[in-house]
C-alpha cells in the first residue's frame, strides 16, 4: 500500500483529504505516514505511533489519569490471568490468555514481534467512539460497539466439560461488530475518560486528537470502566451506525454517521478558513 500511495501521490488532486483508518497503522510505516505521504489527513497522524506502540499507548493512558489494567514487563512476574497482545492494529489476531509464567512460555513459542502482557479484566467489552472538534472545542460521543471475536465468544456456547475434552484455547480475531447503548449512569464517567484522553493528547502532540477516536474498555461488575487501548482515528466499530446512532441522533436530530461527522467538520473548516486546524 505504501509503494502504491507513494507512486500515485503526484496524481492525487491537490484538494484531496485522506481519512486514515486501521490499515494505515497495520500496513504503512510510521516514517512514511509522518514524513513522506504529503496528502493532508483528517486527524493527527503524529499520534499513530502512540497507538501502535503499546508502551507509548500505556504512557498516554497513564498520563490521562484513568483506570487501566496492570502491565507486566517480566513474564516471571505474572501472578494472575493475563492477555498477551501483539503490537499493531490487526483486530486481535494472535492474542492469547496465559495463567502463569509456565503457561506463558508454552504459548509464546512461535510468536514473532513485540507484545504486551496485560492483566485480564473480567467484564463487558465496550468500545466508545468519540469525536473531538478543535473548531468547537467540544467532545462528542458518536456511538458504542462490542466486537465479536473468534473463537472466544463462541466458546461460551460449549459446556465447560466439553471445552476441556475439545482442547480449546481462546483466540481474539475480530470477525464483526454490533451496537451497544450504555446505561445512562455510565455516561458521566465515559465523557470524563474521553476528555482526559483528549487533554493528555494535547501534551503529547501540539494539535492533540483531531476528529474521531476510539477508547477500548472493559466495564466491570462494579461499573468501573477500565481503558486498555486507544485508536486515534476512525475504527471499524462505527460501521453498524450507518446512517446514525442513538447518540448522534439525540444530539443533531437527524442521521449522522461517523463518516458524515468527519465531512461536516471538514466542511466547517473550509467555510471558516480553518482547514489546518483539523488536518495534519
Amino acid at each position: 500500500m505504501g509503494e502504491f500511495l507513494h507512486n500515485c501521490s503526484d496524481e492525487i488532486p491537490e484538494d484531496t483529504i485522506m481519512v486514515p483508518h486501521g490499515s494505515f497503522i497495520s500496513y504503512l510505516s510510521l516514517d512514511f505516514i509522518e514524513n513522506i505521504f504529503s496528502v493532508p489527513m483528517a486527524g493527527n497522524k503524529y499520534l499513530f505511533k502512540w497507538e501502535s506502540d503499546r508502551h507509548l499507548e500505556r504512557k498516554w493512558l497513564e498520563g490521562a489519569g484513568i483506570k487501566i489494567p496492570m502491565s507486566f514487563e517480566n513474564p516471571l512476574e505474572i501472578d494472575r490471568p493475563v492477555i498477551i497482545k501483539l503490537f499493531g492494529a490487526k483486530g486481535g489476531m494472535g492474542y492469547f490468555v496465559a495463567y502463569d509464567h509456565e503457561d506463558f512460555e508454552r504459548k509464546i513459542k512461535g510468536i514473532k514481534g513485540s507484545y504486551q502482557i496485560q492483566e485480564y479484566i473480567v467484564g463487558v467489552p465496550m468500545y466508545f467512539h468519540f469525536f473531538y472538534s478543535p473548531l468547537k472545542r467540544e467532545l462528542e460521543l458518536l456511538s458504542i460497539d462490542k466486537r465479536y471475536e473468534s473463537n472466544v465468544d463462541a466458546i461460551g456456547r460449549i459446556p465447560g466439560a466439553d471445552q476441556k475434552h475439545l482442547g480449546l484455547s481462546p483466540s481474539y480475531s475480530v470477525v464483526g461488530n454490533f451496537p451497544i447503548v450504555a446505561r445512562e449512569s455510565l455516561l458521566e464517567d465515559v465523557f470524563d475518560i474521553g476528555e482526559r484522553v483528549v487533554k493528555e493528547s494535547q501534551n503529547i502532540s501540539e494539535k492533540g486528537i483531531l476528529g474521531p477516536f476510539c477508547l477500548e474498555t472493559i466495564c466491570t461488575a462494579d461499573l468501573d470502566i477500565i481503558t486498555f487501548e486507544i485508536s486515534a482515528r476512525i475504527v471499524a466499530g462505527t460501521n453498524p451506525f450507518v446512517p446514525s446512532s442513538p447518540y448522534t441522533y439525540a444530539k443533531y436530530g437527524k442521521d449522522i454517521s461517523c463518516g458524515r461527522r468527519i465531512a461536516m467538520e471538514i466542511k466547517d473548516a473550509i467555510a471558516t478558513d480553518s482547514l489546518k486546524e483539523v488536518t495534519t
